[in-house]
């Protein structure tokens, strides 16, 4: 699977909407997180998009008539494993819970 990932500024969270609505783009899996709860200073929200090639380019192409920023390869990943680890982090706090 492939992903996508865009900033999006804290006033323009409500334009989220605007791309996630599209069919195809809402089949995907669509994730949101604030900076802060990544442990990012900034004021600002991480879109990512993953799925199939054609829901990735819509996205793409949706995000940017929103004026979303698409982070490059590098900082995507970095955020991408943030994510990643925070899900895994909660993953295994359930798992504890049902020890």
């Amino acid at each position: 699977m492939t992903y996508v990932i865009f900033e999006v500024k804290t006033e323009n969270v409500g334009k989220i909407n605007n791309v996630i609505k599209d069919d195809l783009v809402s089949r995907q899996s669509i994730l949101t997180r604030d900076a802060s709860s990544l442990g990012i200073d900034g004021d600002a929200f991480y879109l990512k998009i993953e799925g199939s090639k054609e829901g990735v380019k819509k996205a793409e192409e949706l995000a940017k008539e929103q004026k979303f920023k698409k982070l490059d390869k590098k900082k995507a990943k970095e955020i991408n494993d943030k994510i990643l680890e925070q899900e895994d982090s909660a993953a295994s706090g359930m798992g504890m819970i049902f020890d």
